[in-house]
């Protein structure tokens, strides 16, 4: 799967994408195994609530399940204006 990173999220992990292979069946364990892989990714995940995250191109919440997802992005709260 790929996980993308934008924005502040990307400065913090340090690269744009990971191509990852993952047990997890959710977002949220998902970045649960990103956080134990290195502290960037510990800091890059460590509050959710400035965290918006897309599966498969579609906005999702942290509990959505990852089932033959092929793409997870991550980026801060979009605003408009």
């Amino acid at each position: 799967m790929d996980v993308l990173y934008f924005a502040w999220v990307r400065e913090r992990v340090g690269h744009p994408k990971d191509r990852v292979e993952t047990g997890a069946a959710t977002v949220r364990e998902l970045v649960n195994e990103l956080r134990e892989k290195e502290e960037r990714y510990a800091a890059a995940f460590a509050d959710l609530d400035a965290l918006r995250v897309a599966v498969d191109q579609e906005l999702a919440d942290f509990d959505a399940p990852l089932n033959g997802v092929r793409e997870v992005a991550f980026f801060p709260p979009m605003t408009g204006g």
